[in-house]
C-alpha cells in the first residue's frame, strides 16, 4: 500500500505489526555497532543494576520504529530522504522478550517549494506489550507527489 503525499492528512495514524526483542537482536546490535557496554551484554552486571536485566540499546528502538514501519509499506515507494530525527525521548528501557509496535502519527504536510516533492512530518510512538510508549520522538520525510496518469 504505497501512499504518495497527497494520500497523508493531518491526524491520521498507523500502527505496525508487533516484533518480540530477542537476546540476539540485542547482540547482534551490539556487534555492528561496537556498543558492548554491559547493561547490553552482560547479564550478571545487569542483574545488579536498577533495571534487573540486559536492555536493548536505545538506537536499536529507533530502528525498529523505521524497520516496523517499512513492514506496512506506507513509504516503500514513495519516500525519497529521511530529513533527521527530532526531540527524540527514551522514556522507558526496551527489555529482552519485550513485544514492541509503532505507532506513527502525521503531523503536519507541506509541499517543498519547487512544488514537485512534499514533505510529510510524521510522530513515531515505540510501544511495548503493556502499551507504555517507550520511545517517542518525529521525523521529516521527503516524499514523492503522485505520478500523473
Amino acid at each position: 500500500m504505497v501512499l504518495y503525499f497527497e494520500d497523508f492528512e493531518e491526524g491520521q495514524t498507523f500502527i505496525t505489526p508487533g516484533k518480540t526483542v530477542t537476546e540476539a537482536d540485542v547482540a547482534a546490535f551490539s556487534a555492528w555497532t561496537g556498543d558492548v557496554n554491559p547493561i547490553h551484554t552482560d547479564a550478571v552486571f545487569a542483574a545488579n543494576t536498577r533495571f534487573g536485566q540486559r536492555l536493548g540499546h536505545g538506537l536499536l528502538g529507533v530502528a525498529w520504529c523505521m524497520g516496523l514501519m517499512s513492514r506496512i509499506g506506507i513509504f516503500e515507494g514513495s519516500a525519497l530522504a529521511m530529513l533527521g530525527l527530532d526531540d527524540w525521548k527514551f522514556l522507558k528501557p526496551i527489555y529482552i522478550n519485550d513485544t514492541i509496535h509503532v505507532r506513527i502519527t502525521i503531523t503536519d504536510k507541506r509541499l517543498t517549494s519547487g512544488g514537485k516533492t512534499g514533505i510529510i512530518n510524521r510522530q513515531f510512538e515505540l510501544i511495548n506489550q503493556h502499551e507504555e510508549v517507550i520511545q517517542r520522538g518525529h521525523s521529516g520525510v521527503l516524499v514523492m507527489l503522485r505520478p500523473a496518469p
